[in-house]
């Protein structure tokens, strides 16, 4: 068995696909000597107040999706891809968190935000509530909402306060900042059962206007719950699927402009030209709603032609990567990995713009999927390719990714799908799963969190979920833990312009 075993090893990994250097003993001491340097480094904390705050989540980015993901993006650049690095992989701490919800062993993106974002863990589906609070019951909302640390960054430190995300600016992942909501599907008062509404309780778009009316930028999509029912949107006029949603016959882009003090600018886009054309020495508030917003690669020296120099800033900010959670969802992994890259490459954006010394950067998941990539596979072997061996059961080829459960499951004339069959590396491949399903599911297991900046050593083993943003604000003297904080070392008046000009980075 041994024997056999050896000979499978030396199949797999023949000595053409190891790197020359790889060979030499010497490397992998050199590596490790290096990285133990950096590591003795760390023993002095840096202990300063965190200026500002940067979160970047990855909806559905568990480690698979991590791992795979950091290989796609070494071949992308011509690489095997094993041994690159994404930019998360070089913050010098990382944690895991649980992601359980008060009710549920695998959750939602509701009740993981709740708790990423607002320090308490709470129900599934539900958003800026206690475990108080029932799914769909709006009687049971008052006196349960709990505030995040988006409102705590503006209350007390008066920050600037952003939202980037890739999805709606109404989806849970994002909304969890800003609302407070027995239900994550009630965007707006079109998609709220009546006594919902007759109990008084505020569809999210509302409470995106009303609840915290000085948030600087919101950029996303999601347009359609803004407008009144039936309004045509302004980029597909003729398409009844995007027009209008609401029933009180608000126009919320007209009202959170309105709301804003005098003399300040408001600027409403939807779309990149007019995201790039903003004269950012002149804006104030920014609202951007798309009708599909992506991280996109664009064009790098439009996308910076939009930056400044200098002042500082002073700013808390969240980034989402919404659509990895699509992608998984539909059982497209290639969508998803493009997307984790993506994510990544606004990561690296932001840390090549900020300093640790002052800058907290925290990039983690809400949760995970049931996402895997396995089966022997060679070094280098294409993320999206085969595995090396056929199934010793119905003797078919697989994928090297596959998925627990999902839409996936097919059977041809009573067997499983010969993959060798179809184009299973086209970007709307979905991949073989165990168990069918229309929505692949996520998965329960921990996720990882990535720490960079002031106060980073604080996340810094397993932690329930919600410990992540009183981390955050103690680095920030905002929030509740504010002891260890003076008047010299406690956070200035923002300055909005740069703050602005990172957005706009990110979002490029």
């Amino acid at each position: 068995m041994k024997v056999l075993f050896v000979l499978l090893l030396a199949q797999l990994c023949p000595a053409s696909l190891v790197p020359e250097r790889e060979k030499d003993p010497e490397y992998w001491r050199r590596q490790a000597q290096e990285t133990l340097r950096n590591a003795l480094r760390l023993q002095r904390l840096n202990q300063n107040v965190a200026k500002n705050l940067i979160l970047f989540l990855g909806d559905g980015m568990g480690v698979s999706t991590v791992t795979a993901a950091r290989i796609l993006k070494g071949q992308l650049q011509h690489g095997q891809g094993e041994e690159s690095l994404l930019e998360m992989d070089k913050f010098p701490f990382v944690a895991l968190a649980k992601t359980y919800n008060t009710n549920a062993q695998v959750p939602d993106s509701a009740g993981t935000a709740t708790a990423y974002l607002c320090g308490v863990k709470a129900n599934e589906g539900t958003l800026g509530v206690s475990a108080g609070v029932t799914r769909d019951r709006c009687n049971t909302t008052k006196g349960q909402e709990v505030t995040s640390i988006l409102r705590w960054a503006k209350e007390a430190a008066g920050k600037a306060v952003g939202i980037v995300t890739t999805t709606r600016v109404t989806h849970a992942t994002p909304s969890a900042a800003y609302a407070h909501s027995a239900n994550r599907d009630w965007y707006s008062d079109g998609e709220m059962p009546p006594d919902a509404l007759e109990g008084g309780c505020k569809d999210i778009a509302r409470q995106l206007v009303e609840n915290i009316p000085e948030i600087e930028v919101i950029l996303g999509g999601g347009r359609k719950y803004m407008f009144p029912k039936n309004v045509s949107d302004v980029e597909y006029p003729h398409e009844e699927k995007h027009r209008g949603t609401r029933l009180d016959g608000r126009n919320l882009v007209q009202a959170w402009q309105e709301a804003k003090p005098r003399g300040k600018v408001a600027e409403y886009v939807w779309h990149r030209r007019g995201l790039l054309a903003l004269n950012l020495s002149r804006t104030d508030f920014l609202l951007g709603e798309s009708l599909h917003p992506r991280m996109q690669k664009g064009n790098k020296g439009e996308c910076e032609a939009g930056k400044r120099k200098g002042g500082q800033y002073r700013a808390a900010l969240g980034s989402a990567g919404g659509r990895i959670d699509h992608g998984h969802h539909e059982g497209k992994a290639k969508q998803a990995l493009h997307e984790a890259v993506e994510l990544d490459r606004a990561i690296g954006l932001a840390t090549r713009l900020t300093s640790t010394q002052d800058t907290l950067s925290v990039v983690t998941a809400d949760h995970s999927h049931v996402f895997t990539f396995g089966g022997y596979t060679p070094r280098g072997n294409p993320i999206f390719g085969l595995a090396p061996m056929q199934s010793d059961v119905d003797r078919k080829p697989f994928t090297s990714i596959l998925y627990g459960n999902g839409p996936g499951y097919k059977i041809v004339a009573g067997e499983r799908e010969n993959v060798s069959a179809v184009d299973f590396a086209h970007a709307d491949y979905q991949a073989q799963s165990a168990v069918p399903l229309r929505q692949e599911t996520h998965g329960g297991e921990d996720v990882a969190v990535f720490a960079r900046g002031p106060m980073a050593h604080l996340l810094h083993g397993v932690h329930e979920q919600n410990y992540i943003p009183h981390a955050m604000a103690y680095a920030a003297c905002i929030g509740s833990n504010r002891g260890h904080c003076n008047a010299a070392t406690r956070p200035a008046t923002p300055l909005l312009l740069p703050f602005f000009s990172l957005l706009l980075l990110l979002f490029c």
